[in-house]
Order: C-alpha cells, then sequence, then structure tokens
C-alpha cells in the first residue's frame, strides 16, 4: 500500500505529534530532514518496511505490534493514536498510528550498513527450500527460538512462528535439527503461505482467517481441529502458545 501510496510524491508537510517512536531524530531534525523529499521507492527485509528517498537516503517504518499506516485526504480523519504523518504533493496524508508506541522509526543514510548493525538476515520469503534445511541440520535450538532468529531469517514474528507450528503439527519447543525432512519441507511451504497471506492484507491480524491458531489459542481453549486444548510456556523468554498432543515434540 505504502508503494501505491507514496511513490513519485514529494513529503510536502510532516507533522509529529509524538517523537517517543522516533529512534535517531528528534521530532523538528525529522520534519526538517523529510519535507520536500521525494518518496522514489519501498524495500521490505522481514517485518522492516523502508521508504526510499532521494539522494538514497531511507525511513525505516517499524510498525511493531499495534502500528499501522493509514491513508486518508481530510485532517479531520487523523487518528487519536496518530504519531506523525506526511502531508503528501497530491494533498493526500500517511499517517503512522501506534496504540501503544511500539514502533521504530529511523532515519538511515546508509541502507546496507544499517543492515548489517542491526543483523538482519535474508527474508523469509526469499530464502529457497534447500538454505532452509541447510539452516536446521543439527541445530539443538527449539524451533520456536529458530524461527525468530532474525540473523538467520528476517521477517517471522512471535505470532507467526506461533501459527507455523500449529498448522504443521510441530511442538515448538521441538530440537529445530530432530525435525523429520518431510516435516521441515512442509513447514517451509507453510511459513511462505503464511506470510505472503500477512503481506496481502498489510500484516493486520484483524483480518486474517478465522480458523488461524491465535484468533482462539487462549489458554484453556479446546482444539477445533482435533484433540487437546491450548497451553502456554516460555521458549527462548517468548510467551508460547500450543497444543499439547496435537504438535508432535521431536
Amino acid at each position: 500500500m505504502l508503494q501505491e501510496e507514496a511513490v513519485g510524491h514529494r513529503i510536502h508537510r510532516v507533522e509529529v505529534w509524538d517523537d517517543h517512536i522516533l529512534r535517531n531524530l528528534g521530532g523538528d531534525e525529522f520534519s526538517s530532514r523529510l519535507e520536500r523529499r521525494m518518496v522514489e521507492g519501498t524495500y521490505r527485509r522481514g517485518k522492516y518496511l523502508f521508504a526510499r528517498l532521494d539522494q538514497d537516503d531511507y525511513v525505516l517504518l517499524h510498525l511493531g505490534m499495534t502500528g499501522d499506516l493509514r491513508y486518508y485526504n481530510d485532517p479531520l480523519e487523523r487518528s487519536r493514536y496518530e504519531r506523525f504523518n506526511w502531508q503528501l504533493s497530491n494533498g493526500r496524508y500517511i499517517g503512522f498510528d501506534d496504540p501503544r508506541k511500539f514502533g521504530r522509526i529511523h532515519y538511515i543514510e546508509d541502507l546496507d550498513r544499517f543492515i548489517q548493525e542491526v543483523g538482519l538476515g535474508p527474508d523469509a520469503l526469499d530464502i529457497t527450500l534447500d538454505d532452509w534445511m541447510k539452516k536446521m541440520e543439527g541445530r539443538n535450538t527449539p524451533i520456536k527460538s529458530w524461527l525468530m532468529d532474525q540473523s538467520l531469517l528476517a521477517g517471522i514474528g512471535n505470532l507467526y512462528a506461533d501459527e507455523i507450528c500449529y498448522q504443521c503439527r510441530v511442538h515448538p519447543a521441538s530440537k529445530t535439527g530432530s525435525i523429520p525432512a518431510k516435516k521441515q519441507q512442509e513447514m517451509h511451504r507453510k511459513m511462505r503461505e503464511i506470510l505472503t497471506l500477512a503481506c496481502e492484507r498489510d500484516a493486520y491480524y484483524k483480518v486474517y482467517p478465522e480458523d488461524w491458531f491465535w484468533k482462539w489459542r487462549e489458554p484453556g481453549a479446546q482444539n477445533p481441529n482435533g484433540p487437546g486444548a491450548a497451553e502456554s510456556m516460555k521458549i527462548g523468554g517468548r510467551t508460547t502458545y500450543f497444543v499439547e498432543g496435537w504438535q508432535v515434540r521431536y
């Protein structure tokens, strides 16, 4: 959506209402650096969405858990949770909404250096099946932690890792290298299906399929697809949901 709305237009004006999520610039400098700049493209790497400006600078628009980009024509449509907006040269607004302020905005002058500094691996949707299985080989790491290691694969967050494991019936505490080859192949396929759908729906969880795990996964909820009930545990410091008995531990 950002590609369709912003590319080819200048940022006429920037309004910052809350600079808490601006990580390397204050609100005034953020505005002055972006105003009158042309948006020339977009780039995504995992959960990181970048707007490419003229002079080959970038703005990272990391949505976090609750962030969203909203596009509107009238200032009266502005959300109460908007942290800043760009008014484009065509009169349209792009607002960055973030109720819980988990988003991260960076102004970037060297994209390759930034990606190296934050340790981002290849985008999960770009990895081939062969590379996927090679990365799994011999790993004793729990599969949940392996899926979320952004230095190995960029783009799989906590909720998506649980969803992949549930749909493939793999217990999230399974040792990655012990998962059978056919199941590893299934996980690669499911990962691609889940992330592709998420991208198509702008990673907006409220419009995901009703039969997805995270729609009903409260502890104690009965599994609608077979035996067992949802449970939770900590894996790698992250709250993890699963269905004991339905998901096989390897």
